[in-house]
């Protein structure tokens, strides 16, 4: 089965120079490499390029960067590519040929006319290896054209920018295409083709303008060196395949490569409709199209005795795997998309990284050690076990691992490190030291944490009230001693208490802090209602989700702070210090928009009300990155998109909201009848 085309543009969007560069397409291959771009064809980002490779030891590295295509058809050269240039030249200007843009699935396709011809360009990645295809086909035309496409490549981490020097670059002709050695010690780069010509070369192009640094307070210059000129001759209906790789024996049968991505596109969806087959089916179509968005998160990777593992890559463009954004997102990921096995692949492995009662927080992608300064990683890790087992009954995991599980417990409560520990006076955890974030509110300037947040955070808390929950429920499912964890859990439910702000009528954000209690209104106290157990009672959970509906909520997410607070900032934008002095104090996340409308139904009861808080954020799949969601938004209107534009918790916390409301709806309905 299909997916029905959400996205979808015509010249009005393509064929003007803003908005068709705003907009972003983006691939995968399922081992955390990518190609991505804009609409217009311009480079705006350093993150964008045919084909980012996945590279062991090295992370992320780009490769290949453009294919600017030149159509010679009636006597006329048509030239689709697009470049914006330091100087603030726009030349060529190929999008002004672009008749039609949409996602077949999660293919991005153009279709160029020239004159009364009317050539197609797709693009997808081989699932599973460091290979970007591009296929262009002349669908109309009342006589053959001519293609020319000039290949222009790099070598450089994905973070980082090329300025032209003495590279030592070698381009030899193989059998179908070329073979590209960048710089002395490089990984061999081929570009090949079915059926065109190459012509190798080895030219610099300089000075790409890259808009998007440029707003980030970043290098926004960048040179591409041309590999290589091919040309094919293109009867009507006649088309023509690239792949560029890492492997010399890349498969260029254009139907069957194209195929394949086609029939992974199906299987996923039948994924899902198989483990939701009513709700799947009555769906909207744009919860279709979050269905394959939230399918190029989950990547494949190597371990270092050579095991294969799954993990998720937070965010694209520039994000790799983050050990809380990955335990948020891994049930969206993969119970809600039915992908279970991926679920029990991760929820394996995960405990194997634990140290001192901590997950890690972020993964190096070039050998370096993780980063464990997250209070969190570990409870959210223990919410998505819950989630798993709840959702398949397979306590087999639970079994394996509960001696790791015991002990992760065992450290908070006795203390491990960045000051993480309960107090024993109350039972609630305490995070924090001096110049280290350590929840999910995590920006820094310089060595400053922005929103510190050392004392008891409230999220923690109800994280931290359902772990405990979560463990006592696990231990007697195998017969294990469970009093002690209920106890604690019970402990931790009357403690909570003390979040209640009396005085304001919602939960402080922080208690116990070096400077009393915080009383900022932010929206970490949603999870307290959000969460399947609630420390709150009927009423303070009806007050905390008003509080946030009336205060904090936009079309798009939750902000992150009160409009009404001196500290806020409507703006995410500038110089990284700027932006990260924003990331949480005001700015807009969509994930939060998750756990909101779950809140507010368990509240309200009422879907077709919950429902509605998800509408507009259809919209924005239209928007940024193209059939995905974004990570940030300003909060202020017209709440600009910004940060990553697809991010995995954006993604999978709204597809189950989605069924939330879908199952809460259904049930209603059944009592009805």
């Amino acid at each position: 089965m299909s997916a029905p085309i959400v996205v979808k543009f015509g010249p009005e969007i393509c064929g003007a120079l803003d908005a068709g560069t705003e907009r972003e397409w983006l691939v995968t291959n399922g081992l955390g490499g990518f190609a991505c771009g804009t609409v217009t064809g311009i480079l705006t980002r350093r993150y964008h390029g045919l084909l980012i490779a996945s590279v062991p030891e090295q992370g992320r590295v780009l490769l290949v960067s453009k294919a600017e295509e030149i159509v010679r058809y009636a006597g006329r050269d048509y030239a689709l590519g697009a470049n914006r240039w330091s100087s603030g030249a726009v030349e060529p200007q190929g999008f002004r040929f672009i008749e039609k843009f949409y996602l077949a699935g999660s293919v991005p396709v153009w279709r160029f006319a020239c004159a009364d011809a009317v050539l197609e360009k797709r693009v997808w990645m081989q699932d599973g290896a460091n290979t970007t295809f591009i296929r262009y086909q002349l669908i109309y035309g009342s006589a053959p054209a001519d293609l020319e496409v000039k290949v222009l490549v790099n070598y450089r981490d994905i973070h980082a920018t090329t300025h032209a020097h003495g590279w030592k670059t070698s381009v030899t002709s193989i059998p179908h295409g070329l073979r590209v050695v960048a710089r002395d010690g490089a990984i061999p780069i081929y570009v090949l083709s079915d059926v065109a010509e190459p012509d190798a070369r080895g030219e610099w192009y300089r000075n790409y303008d890259l808009a998007a640094e440029r707003e980030r307070g970043l290098d926004d210059r960048e040179d591409h060196l041309l590999a290589g000129v091919f040309r094919a001759s293109l009867a009507p209906g006649g088309s023509v395949t690239f792949a560029f790789t890492t492997d010399p024996k890349a498969p260029l049968e254009d139907r069957a490569a194209l195929a394949a991505r086609e029939g992974l596109d199906q299987r996923l969806l039948e994924n899902w409709i198989a483990a939701h087959p009513r709700a799947a089916l009555e769906a909207p179509h744009w919860i279709w199209q979050l269905v394959l968005a939230a399918a190029q998160f989950p990547v494949r990777q190597r371990t270092s005795d050579g095991r294969e593992r799954w993990s998720i890559v937070a965010g694209y463009p520039w994000f790799g795997e983050w050990g809380r954004d990955a335990m948020i997102a891994l049930p969206g990921a993969t119970l809600e998309a039915g992908r279970p096995d991926v679920a029990r692949s991760m929820l394996q492995e995960f405990p194997r990284f634990a140290q001192q009662g901590l997950l890690p927080n972020t993964f190096s992608e070039n050998g370096e050690p993780a980063a464990y300064n997250s209070v969190d990683s570990t409870l959210w890790y223990l919410q998505a076990l819950y989630q798993y087992v709840i959702q398949t009954a397979d306590l087999s995991i639970v079994r394996d691992v509960f001696d790791v599980l015991a002990s992760m417990i065992d450290w908070y409560v006795r203390g491990t490190r960045y000051g993480i520990h309960m107090d024993s006076a109350d039972g609630l955890l305490y995070a924090g030291e001096s110049g280290m974030q350590t929840t999910w509110m995590d920006a820094k300037v310089g060595d400053q944490p922005i929103t510190a947040r050392i004392g008891k955070p409230v999220e923690v808390n109800a994280l931290w009230f359902n772990a405990l929950h979560a463990m006592a429920g696990f231990a007697a499912k195998l017969g294990k001693p469970a009093e002690e964890y209920a106890r604690l859990a019970e402990r931790v439910k009357n403690s909570f208490a003390r979040f209640w702000n009396q005085e304001e009528q919602y939960c402080f954000d922080v208690i116990d802090g070096p400077q009393g209690n915080d009383s900022s209104l932010r929206p970490n106290q949603i999870f307290a209602v959000a969460l399947p157990e609630s420390p709150l009672d009927a009423d303070r959970s009806k007050r905390v989700v008003d509080t946030c509906a009336l205060r904090l909520l936009t079309p798009h997410g939750l902000r992150t702070l009160d409009a009404a607070d001196t500290s806020y900032r409507g703006q995410y934008e500038g110089p990284q210090s700027n932006r990260d002095a924003a990331y949480h104090q005001g700015t807009v996340w969509a994930w939060l928009l998750g756990p909101f409308v779950q809140a507010h139904l368990r509240v309200y009861r009422d879907p077709q009300r919950a429902f509605a808080f998800l509408e507009p954020i259809s919209q924005h799949l239209l928007a940024a990155g193209l059939g995905s969601i974004s990570e940030i938004f300003d909060g202020d209107a017209p709440f600009i998109a910004r940060g990553a534009f697809a991010q995995a918790w954006s993604v999978t916390e709204i597809l189950r909201a989605w069924r939330a409301c879908y199952d809460a709806g259904l049930r209603l309905k059944d009592l009805a009848t």
